[in-house]
């Protein structure tokens, strides 16, 4: 089968699979480089990519700088392709399946977050353009990085928050998560006068309230690329030396303050929305000098006098 004919099937197939465009667009835009790299060494059938080189163009992407979780991705989706046309198109069986003995690289785990000083410098340089511009930019980006903190969104689940699934009554926030999983999350004091203050802004700034929180100077929903490019210019305002500047960190900072002030292991999987308890106690296992100081206090031989 010519490679070009497998990506229009398996991308038709996804498409019948109802899968998210934001998935579909990840898996397209990772096939087609790897489609590429194939024409770039002549390799144009589907049953001539073997494992061998299906490793070449791995350690080719290491080469050009991907760390291994990057790398890890690319090959997650290419054995999720090689296992379509193994099991549904029959092309490869298990033996021939050329991903199918490929082991994930292992990965640096590092997770960063912001301290006290990095979140007041972000706050303060928008609250400055608040006072001084009122534009929205400076409003919704300020509210953003409030709004990440306080609620551990992912960045898809923010670009797709609508005002109706702000329950500013009852104070819950019901989000659209990973595999289109709807979930509610619950809504402090202080980030529902957030919203309040926001949603007012806002209710003033457009003639009509727009569908999305998050949006553009004409009311559109901001995508994932936009969000991810409101902080590539934060980072290059901030300028950080210590810790990376993304959407990401927000979450992993939120993940790492419920830990500090004690929060149990199912609370913080809960709140993060993850469906395996593994990822969660990855935090666990990284900031130990919490859990020490918790274990200390919460310790079972502390009713004993030994």
């Amino acid at each position: 089968m010519l490679f070009k004919f497998a990506l229009t099937e398996f991308k038709a197939d996804r498409e019948y699979r109802n899968v998210s465009d934001r998935t579909l667009t990840a898996y397209m835009n990772q096939l087609n480089e790897f489609h590429q790299y194939c024409v770039n060494h002549d390799v144009v059938n589907l049953e001539d990519c073997t494992a061998s080189f299906i490793k070449q163009y791995l350690l080719h992407c290491k080469e050009k700088g991907n760390n291994p979780t990057t790398v890890n991705t690319k090959l997650h989706i290419l054995k999720i392709f090689f296992n379509y046309f193994e099991t549904e198109m029959e092309v490869f069986t298990p033996k021939t399946n050329p991903t199918k003995r490929i082991i994930f690289a292992k990965e640096e785990i590092k997770i960063e977050v912001f301290s006290d000083a990095h979140i007041k410098q972000m706050l303060r340089y928008y609250q400055s353009l608040k006072y001084r511009d009122k534009s929205l930019y400076a409003y919704r980006d300020y509210f953003m990085i409030i709004f990440l903190l306080g609620s551990a969104c992912r960045i898809g689940e923010t670009a797709n928050l609508r005002w109706k699934d702000v329950d500013l009554v009852n104070q819950i926030i019901t989000v659209n998560g990973k595999k289109r999983i709807a979930s509610s999350i619950p809504m402090s004091d202080k980030l529902k006068a957030e919203f309040l203050e926001y949603r007012l802004f806002i209710d003033q700034h457009f003639p009509t309230m727009p569908e999305m929180v998050f949006t553009n100077r004409d009311g559109k929903p901001l995508t994932d690329n936009a969000i991810k490019c409101i902080f590539k210019h934060l980072k290059a305002i901030m300028n950080f030396k210590d810790v990376r500047l993304s959407g990401h960190t927000f979450r992993h900072t939120a993940a790492h303050r419920m830990l500090i002030a004690g929060a149990d292991v199912g609370t913080i999987q809960k709140m993060l929305r993850h469906s395996n308890v593994s990822m969660t106690l990855r935090y666990f296992s990284l900031w130990g000098t919490a859990l020490a100081e918790q274990n200390e206090k919460f310790n079972a031989l502390n009713s004993f006098d030994l």
